[in-house]
């Protein structure tokens, strides 16, 4: 495994005790794409790195952007439970705090190693022995403090379906539900955890430890999920459906999507999808010309002819859809004149009625 640290002679860093921590570790064990790196400094304070020119960022906690790369570098810290939900805790930073005492804050073995300027890994928790063992662990009771590692602890397991869960895990999952923790997440962070495992391959093991642990109706509330959803979730990563398709599936068996949505304060595009699904598959089978017209007209496909065809592939997940019909009674009414048609009529209603007149001629020649 080779060095993840900066370039030897940086003047930002050199000198300072810096580690990459974390996520970039991990994958780079794991032979994963690298993505962003986090730095943890330790034995310096916010004057000493000031005076390197890092820019700090850091609200709760001291984390500034490096001068150059604008990657964040952290002073190690350790926490305190001070209050409900994710921002209730009290961090320390000090220069006495050690790089173990910040890897024991951290929510999973696999995420809790670090990588020196040698490349010599330090893993006080054993996180490389889990990941041969395909095990996601925690790394220590306080897991139990931060709802967030609930939804971190299910996107992984998303993310990496190959891995188990340790029980001693899940016995502590169900306790930071048991004892109301999980009520104190924020919707922003709920939805970013869940796109982030809509993304995946299998985004329903995200959910099966949702349910495993009690929490699906205190997250996700109103939303009924069965094997359908799971096969129907499964069957879109396979085929890469974007996310507004992968949302409304995960949504397709529950009574109100656009509540849902809501809740989570989902997209926009992820809300209109789930909405619209619904409305295909109450629709479909579609068997006359004037039901395939009023379908297209219902999702708003004559303006928008993608988000309709996106809605119709998410559909063919779950039921019997034609794409390539659907497409070209799509073009076909949309390559209508519609001011073509308009000059042959007089008044509003005359102009719709004939409109419709003329698209339905269309799609019975189909």
């Amino acid at each position: 495994m080779i060095p993840l640290l900066a370039v030897p002679g940086d003047p930002a860093t050199q000198g300072l005790d810096v580690y990459v921590v974390g996520g970039a570790v991990r994958d780079a064990l794991m032979g994963q794409p690298a993505g962003d790196r986090d730095w943890v400094v330790v034995g310096a304070s916010p004057e000493i790195m000031a005076e390197r020119g890092f820019i700090p960022v850091g609200g709760d906690f001291p984390v500034f952007l490096h001068p150059r790369t604008k990657e964040e570098y952290a002073l190690a810290r350790t926490e305190r439970k001070s209050g409900r939900g994710y921002h209730g805790f009290t961090f320390y930073a000090g220069q006495d705090v050690s790089l173990e005492d910040d890897l024991k804050r951290r929510d999973l073995t696999m995420n809790a190693m670090a990588q020196g300027p040698d490349g010599r890994i330090v893993d006080p928790f054993h996180g490389q022995s889990d990941i041969e063992h395909k095990v996601l662990r925690h790394v220590g009771e306080a897991f139990c403090e931060d709802p967030v590692r609930l939804l971190r602890l299910a996107r992984f397991a998303a993310r990496f379906p190959q891995f188990s869960i340790a029980p001693e895990t899940l016995d502590l999952a169900r306790r930071l539900v048991g004892d109301g923790e999980v009520d104190a997440l924020v919707p922003e962070r709920v939805w970013r955890e869940l796109e982030k495992s809509l993304k995946t391959f299998r985004p329903d093991r995200f959910l099966f430890v949702m349910q495993e642990v009690g929490a699906m109706s205190r997250v996700l509330p109103g939303l009924v999920v069965d094997a359908a959803v799971d096969k129907a979730l499964v069957g879109a990563a396979a085929q890469g459906l974007p996310l507004p398709g992968r949302f409304a599936l995960l949504c397709h068996r529950s009574e109100d999507p656009a509540a849902i949505a809501a809740h989570i304060r989902a997209p926009g595009e992820c809300r209109d999808q789930a909405v619209l699904l619904s409305v295909v598959l109450d629709s479909l089978p579609a068997a006359l010309p004037q039901d395939w017209l009023d379908l297209i007209e219902r999702c708003d496909g004559l303006r928008k002819p993608q988000r309709f065809l996106d809605v119709l592939q998410a559909a063919a997940c779950v039921a019997t859809v034609d794409l390539d019909a659907w497409k070209r009674r799509l073009d076909a009414v949309r390559g209508i004149d519609a001011g073509a048609v308009a000059r042959t009529a007089s008044g509003g209603d005359a102009i719709r009625r004939a409109l419709r007149d003329a698209r339905l001629d269309v799609l019975r020649t189909l």
